[in-house]
Parts: structure tokens; C-alpha cells; sequence
């Protein structure tokens, strides 16, 4: 397996972009296979899980597990971006009080369509939609399913709110800021975000960028590489026999565990060899009774 195979939580400051992060650890640890899992706009900071080597194969699992964010929302002013780097393009003087904001923040917990912003990296035409946004081109795009699991408000300043927010994967908080805004009839916009987690993953745990840089340059950033399977902690575990951890790595399918019959359809495992060693994803086939490879990991 490759030398810098893991994980580094990394606690993302505002300003620079995900890619900007991704460039600076590629750099920094030496490693061509850098990326991250969840983009964060440059306003936000917070947790940016970072994964190099292999490890890259697992971003899109980290992506789509559920993130829990601290937003602060400015009401009586509407932006065109959704948030405090975009032009104001409304205003208002009649801010709501803290019962109204609490009401309507009710309205958006559960299931629900969201709107994402125009100024979005969502492509049309083959064409990223911000790119069209900052030419004056009309975006419209199409609603999706998101979940708010949580949504409670914390701090009451006004014309400013600070909100928790616990939320699936691909809910954009600008939007939820925009639309609370509409449906208090005064406008609001994102000011401040910061992610605390991803999944099991904590940002209490994660390393800022200014001690990641300076390891960098002590040679001891290794200190903040974490294992891969961290990932996928909350999977269940499937050990392998050596002759089934030979089978996976061929993409054979092994038989499952009596102890795992009662999965779900297309439940995923995570797979490691008599050495200990996490080697393979693997899915579920209840019917067949047996795990399929999803991905595999070749150890030294």
C-alpha cells in the first residue's frame, strides 16, 4: 500500500478554496493523490476531510454521510450569492424577533426539496453554474431531496442568528439562510459557517492548517495522517481468511457471515485480512448470502 495512505482532518480556514487545500497538502506530504471529501465555499471553515493515496477511493463515501454545521445568518439583507461575498440585492427594515425566527426555522426540519444557489459549482452545459451566474446569465436549477435532521437556534442578536444545523449530505446552508429569509419576509444571508462534523468525523479532532504547514516542514506531518478505515468506522467489520482475502483482492465474491445475513440490500462492510489490515469495501447480497468486492486495496 502506498507510504501516505489515511486521512487528515483538516480544520479548513476561511478564505482560501477545498482545492486550495487539496493543492497545499499534495504539495506539503509529496503525494499526487490528494483529495477531499465535501466541499467547503471559501467563507466556511471547519472540517475538511482530506484523503491521500488509496485513500481517495473512499471520498465518496465520507461525501455522502451526514455534516452538522454552525451558521450564522444576517437578516434584512438579501445577496445574490446567498452569503456575505455576494452583492446585495435587497433589504430590509422590518427584521423579525425571535419567536417568528424559531417558527420558521420549525418549517424546515424533515425531508424536503432545496433550491441550491445559482452561485453554485452545480454544472449546466458542461458549464459550472457560477460561471454563468458572474456572466449575468439567468441560472435556474432543479430542486433536490435533502434532509434536516436538526435545525435550532442558539444566539439571538439581532439582525444577526446563530444556528445548528444537523443535515444530509448535499444540503447547501446558503440556501437554507435565502429561503428562511424569504419565508420571514425580510431577506437574510450567510455571514459565517463553519463545518463541526462529517459522519462520526469531529472537528475537535482535526489539525489547523497552520500547524499542518509546520510539520510539513519538520518532516513530521505523518503525525496527522489517520488510518483510511477511519472513513467508514460505523460499517460492519467483515475478517477475512487468508483464502477469502485472496479471493476479494481477485473481485470474487466470499460468503457472508451468519452474523450478517440480516443486512440490508446493499449494506457496505469494510474488509481487512487475517494481518489486520483493511484491504477491501465490500456490499452486501443477503439473497446470495455473500459480500461482492466494491472496491479493493492491494497491502505491501
Amino acid at each position: 500500500m502506498a507510504a501516505h495512505w489515511g486521512l487528515i482532518l483538516l480544520d479548513k480556514p476561511t478564505g482560501p478554496t477545498s482545492h486550495d487545500m487539496v493543492y497545499a497538502v499534495r504539495r506539503g506530504a509529496g503525494e499526487k493523490h490528494v483529495g477531499h471529501a465535501g466541499t467547503l465555499d471559501p467563507l466556511a471553515t471547519g472540517l475538511l476531510v482530506m484523503c491521500l493515496g488509496p485513500a481517495t477511493r473512499l471520498s465518496e463515501y465520507l461525501s455522502g454521510k451526514d455534516k452538522r454545521y454552525t451558521a450564522r445568518l444576517r437578516f434584512g439583507q438579501t445577496t445574490n450569492t446567498y452569503d456575505a461575498q455576494g452583492e446585495v440585492t435587497a433589504t430590509s427594515l422590518a427584521l423579525p424577533d425571535r419567536l417568528a425566527v424559531e417558527a420558521a426555522l420549525a418549517g424546515f426540519r424533515g425531508a424536503q426539496q432545496q433550491v441550491p444557489p445559482a452561485f453554485s459549482a452545480i454544472k449546466r452545459g458542461g458549464q459550472k453554474a457560477y460561471d454563468l451566474a458572474r456572466r449575468g446569465e439567468a441560472v435556474v436549477l432543479e430542486a433536490r431531496p435533502v434532509v434536516i435532521h436538526a435545525l435550532e437556534l442558539v444566539d439571538w442578536q439581532p439582525p444577526e442568528a446563530l444556528i445548528e444545523v444537523h443535515c444530509s449530505a448535499g444540503t447547501y446552508i446558503r440556501s437554507l439562510a435565502h429561503d428562511l429569509g424569504q419565508r420571514l419576509g425580510c431577506g437574510a444571508h450567510l455571514t459565517a459557517l463553519r463545518r463541526t462534523a462529517s459522519g462520526a468525523l469531529r472537528v475537535d479532532d482535526a489539525v489547523t492548517l497552520a500547524a499542518l504547514q509546520e510539520a510539513f516542514t519538520r518532516h513530521d506531518w505523518r503525525q496527522y495522517l489517520r488510518p483510511a478505515d477511519l472513513a467508514v468506522a460505523d460499517w460492519p467489520v467483515v475478517q477475512l481468511s487468508a483464502d477469502d482475502a485472496m479471493r476479494v483482492r481477485r473481485g470474487q465474491t466470499v460468503t457472508i457471515e451468519s452474523s450478517l445475513i440480516d443486512l440490508p440490500g446493499e449494506a457496505l462492510g469494510r474488509a481487512y485480512n487475517p494481518a489486520g489490515e483493511f484491504i477491501a469495501v465490500l456490499r452486501a447480497d443477503p439473497a446470495a448470502r455473500a459480500w461482492r468486492p466494491d472496491k479493493v486495496f492491494s497491502p505491501d
